[in-house]
Formats: C-alpha cells, sequence, structure tokens
C-alpha cells in the first residue's frame, strides 16, 4: 500500500508534467511539499487524505478541475487515450447521449434536458433529433442545471444549432502537452434543424461545471441565449485523469478554453446568469420570461 508521501510525490509528478499552467507547478509543489514536512497528511485515510490535499492544491491554485480523488470501488488500470475515449463514449450510450428528456410546454415553447454534452460524432443523431422535437417552437429552454460536463466538441455542436451558418467563431482550446490551439466554429452541417432568430434560455445550477458551461457560456457570450439560474461552478479546463492507487486518481488541466468574444472563460467565475434566481426556480422565471418576449415581438 503506498504511503501518503508517496501518493503525494506522484500526483506532484503528474501536475508538472501536465498542468495548463507550468509556472504555477513550482508554488503548488512547495505548499504541498510544506505541508508534507508538517505532518499535515500524517495518518489520514484515503478519502480524507483526498479531500485534504484537493483543498490545498486549491488555496494554492483556484482551478476546479486540479483534485485528488478517491473511488470506493478499484479503478481501473491506467488507459491509453483511445481506450479513455471507448469508457466515455459507452458512458454516453446507457445515457442516451446525454439528453434526458425533450418537450413542447404551454405558450409553444420547447424544453431539453441535457445531463452530458455528448461527443459530436456519436451524440449527433441524438442531439439532431432533440433538435427536430422542437424544430417548430417559438422558443426554447436548454436545462443544464444537472451538466457536469463532456466533451468540446459536443458543445461546439450544441451551440452551432443557434446561428446561421458555419462562420461563427467559438472558441479556442490552447493545449499545453502538445502545443496546439485548436479553433471551435460553428458547423457547416447538422442533422437537424437550425434554431435562429427564436429566444433561447440556458438554465444553470452551482452544479452546472465544464461542458455545460460551455455551452452556457458561449451561448450568452455570443447574445444567443439568455442564462436563467444561479452561478455555475466554474471549471473550464479540459482534464487528464491519472490512477495513483487503486483507489486515488489525480485530475490535471491540460489545457484552457478561451471564448472567442471574452477572450477568457468561465474559470473559476462560473457563469453569471442574466437573470438570478435560485435553481429550482429557473424552469418557472426562463418560462415567464420567454413568454414575456414572445408577447413583445407580436
Amino acid at each position: 500500500m503506498p504511503t501518503n508521501e508517496k501518493i503525494i510525490d506522484d500526483a506532484l509528478g503528474r501536475i508538472a508534467a501536465g498542468y495548463v499552467f507550468p509556472e504555477r507547478t513550482a508554488e503548488i509543489e512547495g505548499s504541498l511539499r510544506r505541508r508534507l514536512a508538517e505532518g499535515a497528511y500524517d495518518g489520514l485515510d484515503g478519502p480524507t487524505l483526498c479531500r485534504t490535499v484537493t483543498e490545498h492544491l486549491q488555496e494554492v491554485c483556484p482551478d476546479k478541475h486540479l483534485r485528488l480523488l478517491w473511488s470506493d470501488e478499484p479503478l481501473p488500470p491506467a488507459r491509453a487515450d483511445d481506450e479513455g475515449r471507448a469508457a466515455f463514449l459507452a458512458l454516453l450510450r446507457t445515457e442516451n447521449q446525454g439528453v434526458r428528456r425533450v418537450e413542447q410546454v404551454d405558450g409553444n415553447i420547447g424544453l431539453i434536458d441535457i445531463r452530458r454534452i455528448a461527443d459530436a460524432g456519436e451524440g449527433a443523431a441524438v442531439i439532431g433529433a432533440a433538435m427536430q422535437v422542437v424544430a417548430h417552437t417559438s422558443a426554447l429552454v436548454l436545462d443544464l442545471r444537472a451538466c457536469r460536463g463532456g466533451a468540446p466538441e459536443g458543445a461546439a455542436m450544441w451551440c452551432s444549432y443557434f446561428f446561421h451558418d458555419d462562420q461563427v467563431h467559438l472558441n479556442d482550446i490552447h493545449d499545453r502537452t502538445t502545443g496546439t490551439t485548436r479553433q471551435f466554429w460553428t458547423a457547416a452541417h447538422l442533422p437537424g434543424p437550425r434554431y435562429t432568430d427564436r429566444p433561447v434560455y440556458a438554465l444553470t445550477s452551482a452544479t452546472t461545471f465544464s461542458g455545460g458551461e460551455d455551452v452556457a457560456y458561449t451561448l450568452q457570450a455570443h447574445g444567443r441565449a439568455v442564462v436563467v439560474g444561479e452561478t455555475t461552478r466554474g471549471g473550464a479546463h479540459p482534464t487528464a485523469r491519472h490512477p495513483i492507487t487503486a483507489h486515488v486518481l489525480v485530475t490535471v488541466p491540460t489545457a484552457r478554453t478561451v471564448s472567442a468574444v471574452t477572450g477568457t472563460n468561465w474559470e473559476g467565475v462560473g457563469v453569471a446568469p442574466d437573470i438570478a434566481v435560485p435553481a429550482d426556480r429557473a424552469v418557472d422565471a426562463a418560462l415567464e420570461a420567454a413568454r414575456a418576449e414572445l408577447l413583445r415581438r407580436s
């Protein structure tokens, strides 16, 4: 059984090798090693160690994707990138590509409940089918309150439906490990009808995270959606997951997202709503706003 010191050593090695802001790694390492020398981690069981180290990591570097995590179930061996992607795609298949519910409510308003942001390849048909159901509604609500992440390519596909063509630059992702920058633009071809020139509302909560935040932030920044609900959790960095022991893994942000509109992202601050209400009131608030807007346009 690895000692707590060995777990921290291995985690720091992964952070030093991959963290998206290499200039921060010396400060991170110095902080954890100082606490290690002071005995802050002596005798801590696995779950407590992970919670404590995560708190200390985020004190020195408030990046919500930078974490030490405990798993009660044994973790699978470290996977190659293609194996990790295969596991992610398999999970999405069991969850209907992240689309939990699609419906039409009174006032000819569509509502799509999105729990994960699917891969743009395998998820395209389900996303297109959801958009087909709401194609003739007068306004649309995207419920992202329980959405905790997913694929950047899928976020770009969801956003593409709300613009006329493929000429909108959404954001860029700068990757430290490859030294590359990937641009994300609206898609030229979509498997469902575009939803343009009609009001769109994105619902958020304090647990909306990562890919869910990407959709809300991008549509808000481009003036294409009104965000309703709570400020989101604030995680904008694509992240690698590295098993350290059979039950401990470290998550290391390796890239950063930059909006083509704002020049920044939602890391650490979250997506601030345009209409601030408790998450459990967001549906009603969005429907009220949608009906008022449709009345104004009539």
